[in-house]
């Protein structure tokens, strides 16, 4: 039975349920930060996905790609599946941008978490629905 990493629970919050994932925005408003979660009990790596799950990952992991493009035009999208510190598969989609606190390193670690207000969070949250629905 899926049941969401407790790390991961607490450091996100739900956008969109999608045919395997589960979309979730991490509260760091230092960049546009997706994590897609496979509805999957027991995944630890990409290749532990069935194929036709692993095709599907491709796939909403291309959506979300194009969501966050569409709504902040950045100058790279990185898409990374690490698990060092949360061994549940998830796959995190990150707009990056040429100024960002980070660039042109990683993000991990780089500089603390800069948590949403609640209102900015609702309202990214609402604009990344609706820009997933364009996508």
């Amino acid at each position: 039975m899926f049941q969401l990493h407790p790390q991961l629970a607490a450091d996100t919050v739900p956008v969109a349920t999608w045919a395997l994932c589960e979309v979730l925005l991490i509260n760091d408003s230092n960049y546009p930060w997706l994590v897609l979660v496979p509805a999957r009990a027991g995944m630890r790596d990409l290749d532990d996905l069935a194929p036709e799950d692993q095709a599907r990952a491709t796939a909403e992991i291309n959506r979300a790609s194009k969501a966050l493009k569409a709504l902040f035009a950045p100058d790279k999208i990185n898409v990374a599946a690490l698990g060092n510190m949360v061994p549940q598969l998830h796959i995190h989609v990150i707009a990056r941008f040429a100024h960002d606190p980070a660039w042109p390193q990683p993000v991990w670690g780089a500089v603390p978490a800069s948590p949403y207000a609640p209102g900015e969070m609702d309202a990214r949250v609402a604009v990344l629905r609706d820009a997933f629905e364009a996508a």
